[in-house]
C-alpha cells in the first residue's frame, strides 16, 4: 500500500493536524511522568526519612532555587542564536530529557536512618539534580506552543492536548502507586517508591522522544544570515513581563492553582488515611474527579473559538469556587455519605479546572504574543520562564504552608521509630479531631485557590475575545511588512 503524501502548507511545513497535538500532549506526558511524584514527596520525607517540620524549611529553600532557576535559562535559550540541527527548543528538550531518567529518583533515596544532616544534603543535592534537567526540558517545551502554530484555534488544540498529556501523566501515579507504595497498615513504602521513581523517568524518557520526532516549527523566529540583532538584556525582558497584563493574569491563576492545589495534595493523602482510612483509594477517587476534564477537552477548540479563551477560563474559575464550597459540607460520624460528597463537589470542582486548564496554555501562548506586540520582542523563553517560576515558588509555598497549617492542627508528633530511632510520623496515632481538622483544611485549600484562578482570569488578563483578535490582526499585518520589505 502506497504512503500517503504529506500535504504541506503555502510555506513548505507539514499542515497542522492531529499528528501535532498528539506530538504535544507527549510532552506533557513525559513532563509529568517526573513531576507527578512530586505530591508525594511531603509523605516521602515526613513519614519515611522523619524529617518532620525541617522538611518544610528545606522545601522553601529548594523551591525558591527552583524559582530562580528558571527564568535563568529561560533567559539563556533567549540568548542563545547558535544554529542546531535541530530547533533550539527540542534540542533543549532533549538534553534534559536525558537527565530525567534518573533525576526524579535523586529525590527518593530512602535512608531514614542516616543523620538530620545527611537527610538534609541528600533531599537538597537530589531536589538540584531533579530540578535542572526538569528545568532544561520544561522551559523550551512550554515556550514550544507559540511556535507550532501562530492560529488560535491550533493553540487551543494544542493546549487542550497538553491538558489531556498531563491528566494520563498524572493518572499513572494517582491510580497505580497507591496500591504499590503503601503497605498494608496504610504505612508509605520508601523503596517502593525509588523504584517508582526509576521507572517514571525512563518512561518520561521515551515520550519526550517522541514528541521531538513529531513536532514541526511553524513560526520561524530565526535571526537572519547578517542581520543585526539586538543585545539580549534579561533585566530588561523582566521588566517586559511585569507590564504584560496577560502573562501576569495568566500566571497568577496558576500560583493559585497550585498554592491551593499542591498543598491539598499532601493534605488530601493524609485525609484518606486517617479520616476515610483507605489511602488505596485516594488515586481512584481523584481520577473519578478528572472526568469533567477528559470531557471537556475535545470541546475546548469549538468553545474556544466561540466564546473565548478568558471568557471560558473565568466561567471555570466560578465553577471551582462553587465546587470548593461545596466540599465544606461534612456530615457527622464520616458517614459513607460524606465520601460521596466529597466526591461530587471534586466533579464540581474538576470542571471548573477542566475549562481553565485547557486554555491555559494558549493563554500563555497569546500573552508570548502580547509581549511582541507591545514591546517588539518576542523572549518565548524569559516570558515562559518566568510564568514557570511564580507557579514553582507557588508549588513549593503550598506543600510548605500546608505542612505547617497540619503542624498546628496535630498532624505532626514526635512518634519515634524503635528499630531506628528516628523521629517519624505515624498516622495511627493521630486523634479523631485531627482527622476531621484536615478534612477542613482540604476544603479550605481548594477554596483559595479557585477565588486566586478567578483573580488573575477575570481581573487581571486583559486579552478577551475581541482584543486577541485585534492583537492578531495587528501582529499579522507587521510580519507581512516586515516580508515585504525583505
Amino acid at each position: 500500500m502506497a504512503k500517503k503524501p504529506v500535504t504541506l502548507d503555502a510555506n513548505g511545513h507539514r499542515k497542522f493536524g492531529i499528528r501535532d497535538s498528539v506530538a504535544y500532549a507527549a510532552g506533557d506526558l513525559g513532563c509529568n511522568m517526573s513531576f507527578a511524584l512530586k505530591g508525594t514527596m511531603a509523605l516521602f520525607w515526613t513519614q519515611v526519612m522523619g524529617m518532620g517540620l525541617w522538611y518544610s524549611l528545606l522545601l522553601v529553600i529548594v523551591q525558591v532555587w527552583d524559582a530562580i532557576n528558571d527564568p535563568l535559562i529561560g533567559s539563556m535559550i533567549d540568548a542563545d542564536k547558535r544554529k542546531y540541527k535541530r530547533n533550539k527548543f527540542l534540542q533543549y528538550i532533549w538534553a534534559g530529557s536525558i537527565g530525567l531518567i534518573v533525576g526524579g529518583a535523586c529525590c527518593f533515596i530512602p535512608l531514614p536512618q542516616a543523620p538530620v544532616l545527611a537527610k538534609a544534603i541528600i533531599f537538597v543535592a537530589g531536589y538540584v539534580i531533579w530540578d535542572a534537567f526538569y528545568t532544561v526540558a520544561n522551559v523550551p517545551y512550554g515556550s514550544l506552543l507559540s511556535l507550532i502554530s501562530k492560529e488560535p484555534a491550533d493553540r487551543a488544540s494544542l493546549s487542550a492536548w497538553r491538558s489531556i498529556g498531563s491528566i494520563f501523566g498524572n493518572m499513572l501515579p494517582m491510580v497505580i502507586l497507591p496500591f504499590l507504595i503503601y503497605n498494608p497498615d496504610e504505612t508509605l513504602n520508601g523503596p517502593m517508591v525509588f523504584v517508582a521513581a526509576l521507572v517514571m523517568g525512563l518512561l518520561g524518557f521515551i515520550c519526550f522522544q517522541f514528541m521531538i520526532k513529531n513536532t514541526e516549527i511553524r513560526v520561524d523566529t530565526e535571526v537572519k544570515t547578517g542581520e543585526e540583532m539586538p543585545k539580549f538584556n534579561v533585566i530588561k525582558a523582566m521588566g517586559n513581563f511585569l507590564k504584560n497584563r496577560p502573562a501576569v493574569g495568566a500566571t497568577l491563576a496558576a500560583m493559585g492553582m497550585f498554592i491551593g492545589m499542591q498543598g491539598a495534595t499532601t493534605a488530601v493523602s493524609v485525609v484518606f488515611q486517617i479520616y476515610f482510612k483507605n489511602a488505596q483509594i485516594s488515586g481512584i477517587v481523584q481520577l473519578f474527579a478528572m472526568i469533567p476534564i477528559v470531557v471537556f477537552t475535545p470541546l475546548a477548540r469549538k468553545m474556544v473559538v466561540k466564546y473565548g479563551k478568558k471568557e471560558l477560563s473565568v466561567v471555570g474559575a466560578i465553577a471551582s469556587i462553587i465546587g470548593g464550597l461545596g466540599l465544606f459540607i461534612i456530615t457527622p460520624n464520616n458517614t459513607g455519605l460524606d465520601l460521596v460528597i466529597y466526591v461530587l463537589c471534586q466533579l464540581v470542582y474538576s470542571l471548573g479546572l477542566g475549562i481553565y486548564s485547557t486554555v491555559s496554555w494558549a493563554m500563555m501562548g497569546d500573552a508570548i504574543d502580547y509581549n511582541e506586540w507591545k514591546t517588539g520582542n518576542r523572549e518565548e523563553g524569559t516570558v515562559y520562564s518566568l510564568h514557570s517560576f511564580f507557579r514553582k515558588l507557588a508549588q513549593g509555598v503550598g506543600p510548605a504552608v500546608a505542612l505547617v497549617i497540619m503542624s498546628s492542627l496535630g498532624y505532626v508528633n514526635n512518634a519515634i521509630d524503635p528499630a531506628t530511632g528516628a523521629e517519624m510520623i505515624d498516622v495511627t496515632l493521630l486523634s479523631w479531631d485531627v482527622a476531621v481538622n484536615l478534612r477542613i483544611l482540604v476544603a479550605a485549600l481548594f477554596l483559595v485557590s479557585a477565588v486566586l484562578q478567578f483573580i488573575g482570569l477575570a481581573l487581571v488578563y486583559n486579552l478577551d475575545k475581541k482584543t486577541l483578535a485585534k492583537m492578531n490582526a495587528e501582529l499579522e499585518a507587521r510580519h507581512g511588512a516586515e516580508t515585504t520589505a525583505e
